[in-house]
Formats: C-alpha cells, structure tokens, sequence
C-alpha cells in the first residue's frame, strides 16, 4: 500500500483500527557494509553473504544501506549512469543479472531483503529507491526517496509519494536516510498503520549525533520499531561511519553497531512490547486533528 505524499502536509489521522498488531513476533537484521563504487555484481555477492548471515541468525528481514547496490559515491554516480543504475520495467520489477547472487540467497534464505539501489524508471526518471527482493527471488522497486539531501538532487528525481511493506502481519513503513530527518514521513507511514520504519541510509563521518537521534525519535515519536541499516568505510569525503542499528517503540537500541566494520545487528520485534508501548504511551490516539493549523497570536 502507498501514502500520497500530500499525507506528510496535512493532518493525519490515528493508525487504522483494521490494521491491529502483529500475532507473532519478527526478526529482523540491520546491515553496515563497506560497497565498492560501479561494482553492482560485486555488491550484490556480498549482499547475498550478508544476507545468508543474517538468516543464520534467524531473520526474516534484513535491510542494507541506501545506494549499497552501486555503492553511494556521487562523482561515481555522475560519470558512470549506465553502469551504475539497474533498470525498472513500467510495473517496477528489476530484471538484471548482476543481482542473481542476492535472488538466490533471499530465496535459499526466505528472507525479505530491503536494499538501496540507483535505479532507472521507464518513463526516464532517475531514483534512489529501495529495492524489495521477496522470499522467491523476485525483485522490484519498493520506494523512491522523496526527500533528496544537497547534491543528489542534481543526479536523481525525487518520489512523490510513501509507501508500506507488508511482511507476514507486520507493516513497516519504508524510509531513505533524509526521509527520516522529517517527522512527517515517519508519521504518515505510523497513521498508514505502520509498526515499523525500515530506513536504508548512508551517514557521514561526523554526523554520528544527527544518526543516532533522528531514528530513535521516529520510534518514540511514532511508537514503532525503526530499522537503521547505513554504510561503514569509504574514502574522504564520502566516508560512512556505521553505527547500524534498531529501535524499540520507544526510541532505545535493541542492537547497534561500532562506527567501523561490516556489522549484521539482529533483533527481534515484539508484538506485546508493541502493544504495552502503545498503551502506555498513547501519542497517536492523542494528537488533535488540527495540531498546529489554527494558531492565536500572544502578545507580551
């Protein structure tokens, strides 16, 4: 299901009473790698080896970081489209060889894979998307990023609206690295019915306290779990400092990751934590219709 994107400018209303928790809890696996740039086969073998790591370890869903397919280095991105991007038929399937290797390990795995990839749509346009590979190996275009950050948007169009994956009962929301930065969005998937937000992403060094608030602030904002998947390693001044993790519904890690090295971090998502959460703290039943629209002036 998908959210338009006029849902992130307006009042939302509470998660929909039909959607209800989840019946059984979920494990899921944050991923921090280190791509090569242009290196999209290569890319793909090591996603599958991550993936297959994580399935060890008994999850279901694992998210890798934004772009991880053609690695996020822009001036790579701007001189290599071609190779760089994968192509999407009009339907947004994704046919392309040098994705096999994760195909098969999401299909010998059952896993859902969620995966950040540069991916060029049939009507021309350019976007940082996430791919979805379901547990067959079939792969397609699950969201386009909609809120581009500084430079990438001089290589890439924006999405124009959300969109939610369902994975067995459970609801997650998708999200790109900047998305996260707006409580919008984390809000429009949670009034979606959401009780989690995957977000692939790719933070630099330097940005350690911006990465480790914003998503544990979707989670508490939104009481829902958040799924933080980001790259580690690079080349200044595309250097990315890891720090992977996942979030309870209210905002504190389960598991996180160093700053340095390739880390697979597992959690397990709990529909009762999910539940006593949301009782105890009812924010989403609570937020007024009109929050912030009519506004009074005060003088002093």
């Amino acid at each position: 299901m998908r959210w338009p994107r006029a849902d992130y400018h307006r009042p939302v209303t509470p998660p929909p009473a039909a959607t209800g928790l989840p019946a059984v809890p979920l494990t899921v696996a944050a991923v921090q790698a280190e791509p090569v740039p242009a290196d999209v086969a290569g890319n793909a073998d090591t996603a599958g080896r991550l993936v297959r790591r994580a399935a060890e370890r008994g999850a279901r869903v694992a998210v890798l970081p934004e772009l991880f397919l053609p690695a996020y280095h822009p001036p790579t991105l701007a001189a290599d489209p071609a190779g760089t991007d994968v192509a999407a038929d009009p339907d947004g399937r994704i046919d392309d060889p040098r994705l096999d290797a994760l195909r098969a390990a999401a299909r010998d795995a059952g896993s859902v894979v969620v995966i950040g990839a540069a991916v060029r749509r049939a009507d021309g346009r350019r976007t940082i998307s996430s791919l979805v590979v379901d547990r067959a190996g079939a792969i397609r275009v699950g969201y386009d990023k909609q809120h581009l950050w500084s430079g990438e948007q001089e290589l890439f169009d924006a999405g124009d609206r959300g969109a939610t994956l369902l994975v067995d009962d459970w609801r997650f929301g998708l999200g790109i690295c900047y998305d996260g930065c707006f409580p919008e969005h984390g809000r429009a998937a949670a009034a979606d019915g959401a009780h989690g937000y995957l977000c692939p992403s790719g933070y630099l060094t330097g940005s350690e306290h911006r990465r480790d608030l914003y998503y544990a602030a979707r989670a508490l904002d939104n009481t829902m779990y958040v799924v933080f998947a980001n790259a580690v390693g690079g080349a200044d001044p595309w250097r990315f400092n890891g720090g992977a993790a996942v979030y309870d519904p209210e905002g504190r890690p389960l598991a996180r990751g160093a700053g340095v090295g390739e880390r697979v971090l597992v959690a397990a998502l709990d529909p009762g934590a999910l539940a006593a959460t949301r009782a105890a703290h009812s924010m989403l039943l609570d937020r007024l219709p009109d929050q912030g629209l009519a506004r009074s002036a005060v003088s002093a």
